[in-house]
């Protein structure tokens, strides 16, 4: 249906090499990642908050789509996606977890149509079938 791209450049090596990142869009051109923005708090990107924006973004507007075919076409949605990075066995790192926090505004939904529209969402959201981490959601309808 669709293709998206994005490129990575890396000059350099290890913890001093420094990565650019980009986008088909661009809306992302030549972003700077690296170990620092990776494993510590500088400014820049890195692969794990990338997963997280496109995991939270995926299941959003996912759970969009099922609200408006459900009947309800106006509300507020906000998502937060928590990627795990952590070594692994072989000392290498793997992502284990990416958890999405829900927070939504729906006039007139019903709790329980909420939260099965929700899992519903969580379920077949496109990035969450790709993850092959575990991934849990947690719903609040305000």
């Amino acid at each position: 249906m669709s293709i998206r791209t994005a490129s990575a450049r890396y000059e350099g090596f290890g913890k001093e090499g420094r990565g650019h990142v980009s986008t088909q869009s661009g809306v992302l051109t030549d972003q700077y990642y690296g170990f620092s923005t990776r494993f510590e708090d500088q400014p820049g990107t890195n692969p794990e908050e990338l997963v997280a924006a496109a995991h939270a973004s995926c299941f959003t507007m996912a759970l969009s789509f099922a609200l408006a075919r459900a009947g309800f076409p106006d509300g507020t949605i906000e998502t937060e996606a928590v990627v795990k990075l952590e070594k692994d066995a072989d000392g290498g790192f793997v992502i284990t977890r990416s958890d999405l926090t829900l927070i939504a505004k729906v006039p007139g939904i019903a709790a329980e149509q909420f939260h099965a529209l929700a899992e519903g969402a969580h379920a077949n959201c496109p990035v969450s079938k790709l993850l092959n981490a575990e991934s849990a959601l947690t719903a609040t309808l305000a």
